[in-house]
Order: structure tokens, then C-alpha cells, then sequence
């Protein structure tokens, strides 16, 4: 069986949803600074809550992929594309975004670029009728594994693209 080509984009953001959903239950508080900034009244719990939903959409989007909890991660990333563009048309002064919980994501092009990939991606992803990852991942080469390594690969480089470590080595 032939998995879409972004299946590991698609795989890759999914995962980063949810770790950032993570990483922002965990620690709120850059995010709702970003939001107040934004003039959205957000508290930490309403932080929280996003971030839960974050989780929910992540881990519903690896267990049962199909097309309607693939939508829900493009959606996910189309309001922090949202978010971030407004941010740098507007040129609020934001020191994170608050991304991944730390002030570690400063709203920048390549941050919009990679949101922007992610909805489409997912876009792309739920448009070639996903079936089942584990279905999937079987009728690839290595049982799957070089898709999974592929995938990481993906995360991890946008990761670092999202967090800049050099530059947040270079503040301190």
C-alpha cells in the first residue's frame, strides 16, 4: 500500500501539535502573555484548555487518522498561521509566541512558512483518503521504520526552525 507523500510532513506536525500542547498545559504563561498582547483576554486556564485540545487532536489524528481529525490538525495550524501573521503584519511586540511553553518562538516568516506548510500538508494528506497509520506503515519498506525516521527528521528540523535555539543562546 502507498502512503501520500506528506504522510511524514503530515505525521511530523501532528506530533509537534501535540508536544507543543504539551509543553503549554505544562507552562502557560508565555502563551497568555503573547495572546494579552494580542488583546485576548486569555488566562492561563484558557491556555490550558487549548493546549488539552491541542493533545486531543494530535493523539485522535495518530490513533484513528482519517479525514476529519487530519482537517482538525490543518485547522489547528491555520489559526496559528492566523495568529502569527496578524502578529507580524501588525508588528506586535512579542518576545514569544509561546509555542512550546518557553520563551523559545518569536513570530518570524519561516515560523508562518512552516505553520502554512502544515495546513497544507494536512490539507494534501486528508485529500489522498488516509486509512489507518499501522495499515499503512506495514506495507512500507522496513514495516514502516524508514517512514517513522523520516517523520522524526521532519519534526525535528521544523522544531528548531520554530525555536531558533542560536539565537536564543545569542540573547543570553
Amino acid at each position: 500500500m502507498s502512503v501520500p507523500a506528506v504522510t511524514a510532513p503530515f505525521l511530523a506536525s501532528t506530533v509537534l501539535l501535540g508536544l507543543a500542547g504539551a509543553a503549554k498545559a505544562m507552562n502557560p504563561d508565555y502563551t497568555a502573555r503573547a495572546l494579552h498582547v494580542a488583546g485576548i483576554k486569555a488566562g492561563r486556564w484558557a491556555v490550558r484548555a487549548g493546549a488539552a485540545a491541542e493533545i486531543a487532536v494530535a493523539v485522535a489524528a495518530l490513533a484513528v487518522p482519517n479525514p476529519i481529525t487530519g482537517a482538525l490538525v490543518g485547522a489547528s495550524y491555520l489559526a496559528f498561521a492566523i495568529f502569527v501573521g496578524i502578529a507580524l503584519r501588525k508588528g506586535w511586540p512579542l518576545s514569544t509566541c509561546g509555542c512550546f511553553g518557553r520563551r523559545d518562538s518569536v513570530p518570524s516568516r519561516s515560523h508562518l512558512a512552516l505553520d502554512i506548510g502544515a495546513v497544507l500538508s494536512a490539507a494534501i494528506w486528508v485529500c489522498g483518503r488516509p486509512r489507518g497509520l499501522s495499515s499503512a506503515l506495514s506495507g512500507q519498506p522496513w514495516t514502516g521504520w524508514a517512514l517513522l525516521i523520516i517523520s522524526a527528521l521532519v519534526a525535528l528540523m521544523a522544531y528548531i526552525v520554530w525555536t531558533n535555539p542560536l539565537a536564543e543562546a545569542r540573547r543570553q
